[in-house]
């Protein structure tokens, strides 16, 4: 299952960031952050009444430039047209119907998407029709709304996800039982990812077959390894776009997500002469934010100068650099020459294993009362926090629940101490680890 995009488009200062902060807020994911992930602020996941989104701030986007402001423009509408399942066309109700507005919407005419036309800033809503009469020349259906206060929002949103399927949350991490290892191959544009996926796939091939992927502007490509079946989904097509606009790396983070929703290991493809990049830093954030088992590939490792210490080194910055993805394995490779390429089969293989893996409760719950009993919580407003069960919810990733009588009181520290003793138990190298702090049924607070 992956998460339908929602795009909002517009001019500066017409309230995207703010009706993105609104529609982000609604967040109830099972998992938590870990310290020392920084959200990025252009995309977040949410839900609407079990309909499961992501939505994107278009503006965030766009780096400062000199370039015209109709062009900067151009790009936002552009990357929703191509990338977002439903577009909502952001107007400000207070400044009118602009020249802007009407070159924004002239090009989302072209979409083969819904596109819901909000106007904002209507903080008035027994004037609210002296704030649309500007825009009824779009003959469009209009939706007054006011991201800062909410106003509007419910009546837009039924809109904008009725079409949307709705899943039940204990069902939403189940992906696809196809037989198959899905595997995003993601990293910045000229990393080398299509380098790599055409050296994975020119040797030892017995079956491969290229079919439409539903990420625009991505390959599936279906392979058998060693009596193994992956699906490669490879977001490399993606550099087509430097013919609509020279900021390839905008869309890079766009393709990671929809790449990254659809897969059980993401591939992540750093230029190790480029280095670690802000890029790398937030297609990252997107593979572990989205709880995604993950490798990384250092390519191009026979440009480097290097000693015995070097890749030593490079692990080491990026440990520094990315702590959020400790867990995951690191292996240098050089498309171009195939080193080391087909040893990324056994490193996909593995975070497969470990992302799939369940611990039987029995044992866990041996484990974690040991745990608990060496080293308890902190006391909360003068009440012990007790931990009546442990068992693991689900897989992909492995996300475990502490059952206790105060969820308020485990801290977030603590719920870290619990999932570092786990995987320092049991592993799980390539695979985030997840856990829920949650009340015994019944008992929401107990002393």
């Amino acid at each position: 299952m992956r998460r339908a995009l929602i795009a909002i488009v517009g001019r500066p200062n017409v309230g995207k960031s703010r009706l993105f902060n609104r529609l982000s807020e609604s967040q109830k994911a099972i998992v938590h952050d870990e310290e020392g992930v920084t959200r990025d602020r252009q995309y977040a996941d949410s839900e609407w009444f079990g309909r499961y989104y992501t939505v994107i701030d278009t503006g965030g986007f766009v780096p400062d430039s000199e370039e015209p402001l109709l062009a900067q423009m151009r790009d936002q509408a552009q990357l929703a047209i191509d990338e977002a399942d439903a577009i909502i066309f952001m107007m400000d109700g207070r400044a009118g119907f602009t020249e802007g507005d009407r070159e924004i919407s002239a090009m989302l005419r072209m979409a083969e998407r819904p596109v819901f036309h909000a106007v904002n800033k209507v903080d008035s809503w027994e004037r609210r029709e002296q704030f649309l009469t500007d825009f009824y020349q779009l003959g469009v259906d209009l939706y007054p709304v006011s991201a800062e206060h909410g106003n509007g929002l419910d009546a837009l949103m039924d809109d904008v996800t009725a079409d949307f399927e709705v899943v039940p949350m204990d069902e939403w991490q189940e992906t696809t039982t196809d037989g198959l290892i899905h595997v995003a191959v993601v990293g910045r544009p000229n990393a080398g990812k299509s380098s790599t996926v055409n050296r994975l796939l020119g040797e030892e091939r017995l079956l491969t077959s290229d079919i439409p992927g539903t990420t625009r502007d991505s390959i599936d490509t279906k392979l058998r390894h060693e009596g193994r079946d992956y699906l490669f989904i490879d977001t490399a097509g993606l550099r087509k776009k430097a013919r609509i606009s020279a900021r390839v790396e905008e869309f890079s983070v766009v393709a990671a997500i929809r790449a990254i929703d659809r897969a059980d290991v993401a591939v992540l493809v750093i230029d190790a002469e480029a280095g670690i990049t802000s890029q790398d830093k937030k297609i990252a954030h997107v593979a572990a934010g989205r709880g995604c088992a993950c490798v990384v590939l250092v390519n191009k490792w026979d440009l480097i100068d290097k000693d015995e210490s070097t890749a030593g080194e490079f692990v080491k910055e990026f440990r520094h650099q990315l702590p959020f993805l400790d867990w995951a394995p690191v292996l240098f490779v050089s498309a171009k020459t195939g080193q080391r390429v087909q040893k990324v089969y056994a490193q996909i293989d593995a975070a497969y294993e470990q992302y799939t893996r369940r611990i039987q409760t029995s044992e866990l719950n041996r484990f974690i009362e040991g745990i608990v009993a060496q080293h308890s919580p902190p006391i909360h407003r003068n009440h012990r926090v007790k931990f009546y069960y442990t068992t693991q919810v689900s897989t992909r990733p492995p996300t475990f629940a502490f059952v206790v009588n105060r969820p308020d009181g485990v801290a977030p520290s603590y719920r870290r101490f619990l999932e570092n003793r786990i995987r320092r138990e049991y592993g799980f190298e390539g695979t985030p680890v997840n856990s829920v702090i949650r009340a015994r049924k019944g008992h929401q607070r107990e002393s």
